[in-house]
């Protein structure tokens, strides 16, 4: 049984590398404004260079000084000038006058409205395309510096739950927890990654959205250009609030501990209000020596009686004056604990609004209503998981834990669930909007893969209940029992025997120095009392005090109820570690309404405002086989399309040759070809009705001219259709 705590700690940092490992494989996090048109069009021809390039996206977005560029063929910066604004979402910057002929590239670095960084490359050209040294792959920010951010996500993430979720369950379910190590281990190192991780993302946050470059994080300017920003104000907030937070967490585990350990001491520890607390404990929960099996059921005497270490005092006439105290002692716990919950909601609400002020929630529809919904997501999210740690460690570390917190926790934990149904319904509906987001979206596919690990929580969960159950039927608190056991005798023999009158020879050690008889001292023995080795003493006690909490730990350990509690409750932490990553990486995704709405915008941007029209110069080859073709389409959108086809020769007169024919393909689909046979209305003039183009996107037209016998050529254009 002494190797269940070793393999607890080795399974859940398995768990945590697991999840870490997910988050460093997974893609870089997805832009969630995305780039719905531009002006010169993404990959078109003009005939003369433009004085401007403008470029829209689907939500309003932030820009730098260089977050719009425009390299020509050599590499070098056209543009001139800062970025300006038109309309909603669109930006231009000029260019210099007199461009030459080729391939221009048009790079943006921006950052969206929810603090997500955008970043991509689109070419033009004027006249013809050229050869160009620029690389039009877009940036990322992936990397190390955005492998760093990601990280420093979950662990903020991790951190709100422990510290929150662990306050929580001691203020509300077990407030004897605050008194005890390993849950004050929990919040206390909550707060430190929670302030670490905060910390590490505002010195991040510059290179993530800007240079990409790991030697970047301490470049003070791009530090001032974060705090000026809406994401970096609230990570600052969030520092401020921590700050009050450590606050909270010293009193709560410094004057609120005292509190109630006085209060046990004055009354006895609290009962657990079910049948498990089995017979009042001989010694107070917190420690003590006073003796089981003294106190009688005849008059009290009235002299001083012992609680916990201490002498409260006498009892005149009979009185106890421990009520009194207890009375006090415990109004004054009720109190700081109402100030503590009060407190402590204000500061996590606090802390939560910084990620629902920046992230999904302040973006996209209803955010007056997602906001407050977010936070209360988060907060609900926090005291389940955080609470299931936290009850988890005292389950493993704890000398003891009434059966009547975990019932408590276990009702607020279906509450919990319950809230998070409809807080994420919500949520879903309003970030993916509708079944082919759910179901073709890396949003929609990642929320799904979230719902089901929920699903296994609740699952788990039931079981956990099932032994809750169990332990509230059963007559006796085992746990409960061995430490009332350690706390009346923590000078007990290894064998179990008592020494009268103390703890062994510390006690025979303290009656000496007390001047007092002992069984060999003055009035028993012909020799002077030997002077006692103190230290000796403090060693023997020490052993014993060892002796006796393994001796608990083992029998603890052996109780099937608390153990199977115990596996049943790991069971949920693992998945709701894996869980938090999975929400980690559903924050750091495009969500599926936003791409859809997207590619939407980008279809009616990229669309012609009237019909197409495709010029096509052809050469067969042979005598007279050189001339232009020209397709127009009516509407030119997606549908039902009328296709005219003018053959003219090179002077601009008609050309009537025996045959044309014309397809369309979209490879980007593997549609097509489909072909069109027009047919002749006039000289140098062919029509086809019907033209159905099934899928907005970038076809590919081809026109098949023939203009005699054996001299024949296709010739090819792609343009946008849809």
């Amino acid at each position: 049984m002494l190797t269940v705590v070793p393999r607890f700690r080795s399974l859940l940092l398995l768990f945590l590398l697991v999840t870490g490992a997910v988050l460093t494989g997974a893609p870089p996090a997805s832009a969630h404004a995305a780039l719905t048109g531009s002006v010169p069009e993404r990959g078109s021809v003009v005939d003369t260079a433009p004085e401007q390039v403008s470029i829209t996206f689907s939500e309003k977005v932030a820009l730098a000084d260089n977050s719009l560029r425009v390299l020509d063929p050599k590499g070098e910066r056209v543009d001139t000038g800062p970025t300006s604004e038109q309309g909603e979402a669109g930006y231009s910057v000029a260019l210099k006058p007199e461009l030459p002929d080729g391939t221009f590239t048009v790079t943006y670095q921006v950052v969206s409205a929810d603090s997500h960084p955008v970043a991509g490359a689109f070419t033009f050209s004027v006249g013809a395309p050229s050869k160009t040294t620029v690389s039009v792959e877009g940036q990322d920010s992936g990397g190390a510096v955005g492998a760093l951010y990601d990280l420093g996500r979950y662990v903020s993430y991790a951190g709100f739950v422990l510290v929150v979720g662990g306050a929580a369950f001691v203020l509300v379910c077990w407030p004897r927890g605050a008194g005890v190590r390993a849950v004050q281990r929990v919040v206390v190192s909550g707060w430190l990654a929670l302030t670490a991780a905060t910390l590490s993302l505002l010195l991040v946050r510059g290179p993530y959205t800007g240079s990409g470059k790991l030697a970047d994080i301490f470049d003070l300017g791009q530090l001032g250009e974060v705090l000026q920003t809406r994401t970096g104000a609230a990570l600052i907030s969030r520092l401020l609030l921590l700050a009050a937070a450590a606050l909270f967490i010293a009193v709560l585990f410094g004057a609120y501990a005292r509190a109630v350990a006085e209060r046990d001491t004055a009354s006895g520890p609290e009962p657990s209000g079910t049948a498990t607390s089995g017979p009042e404990p001989s010694g107070p929960a917190s420690g003590g020596t006073k003796s089981a099996g003294t106190k009688s059921a005849g008059t009290k005497p009235t002299g001083p009686k012992s609680v916990g270490t201490g002498t409260v005092g006498t009892k005149p006439n009979g009185t106890d004056a421990v009520g009194t105290e207890g009375a006090d002692t415990g109004v004054s716990q009720r109190d700081l604990a109402f100030g503590l919950r009060v407190g402590g909601l204000v500061v996590a609400a606090g802390i939560a609004a910084t990620w629902a002020l920046s992230e999904h929630a302040s973006t996209g529809i209803q955010t007056g209503l997602a906001m407050p919904l977010d936070v209360v997501h988060l907060l609900t999210v926090a005291t389940w998981i955080g609470g299931l740690t936290t009850l988890l460690v005292a389950l493993y570390r704890a000398p003891s834990l009434e059966t009547a917190a975990v019932e408590r926790f276990s009702r607020i934990a279906f509450g919990c669930v319950v809230v998070l149904a409809v807080t994420g319904l919500y949520q879903s509906w309003r970030q993916v909007g509708s079944w082919s987001g759910l179901t073709g979206t890396d949003y929609g596919r990642l929320l799904m893969t979230k719902i089901a690990l929920i699903a296994v929580v609740i699952g788990i969960a039931w079981f956990s209940r099932r032994w809750v159950a169990r332990l509230t039927q059963r007559p006796t608190d085992l746990s409960a029992d061995l430490s009332a056991d350690l706390s009346a005798d923590p000078g007990a023999d290894q064998d179990g025997s008592r020494t009268p009158g103390g703890s062994g020879s510390a006690a025979r050690a303290g009656s000496a120095a007390d001047g007092t008889a002992g069984p060999d001292g003055p009035d028993g023995a012909d020799g002077p009392v030997p002077e006692p080795d103190t230290a000796r003493a403090a060693q023997l006690a020490r052993q014993r005090t060892a002796v006796a909490t393994a001796r608990v730990k083992r029998t603890r350990d052996a109780d099937p109820l608390r153990s199977g509690l115990r596996r049943s409750v790991f069971a949920e932490v693992a998945v709701a570690v894996v869980l938090l990553g999975v929400t980690t990486l559903l924050t750091a995704t495009e969500p599926a309404r936003t791409e859809e709405s997207a590619e939407r915008a980008a279809r009616t941007a990229g669309a012609p405002a009237g019909p197409l029209s495709v010029r096509l110069p052809f050469d067969t080859g042979g005598q007279d086989g050189k001339g232009v073709a020209t397709v127009d389409l009516e509407p030119g959108r997606t549908g039902n399309n009328a296709l005219h086809l003018y053959v003219e020769r090179p002077n601009g007169s008609g050309f009537d040759v025996p045959e044309v024919q014309v397809t369309f393909t979209l490879k980007a689909k593997d549609i097509g070809p489909l072909p069109v046979t027009p047919d002749r209305v006039a000289t140098a003039h062919w029509t086809a009705a019907g033209v159905q183009l099934p899928i907005a996107g970038d076809w590919e037209i081809a026109v098949t001219v023939r203009t005699s016998d054996i001299d024949q050529v296709t010739v090819k254009k792609t343009t946008r259709i849809g």
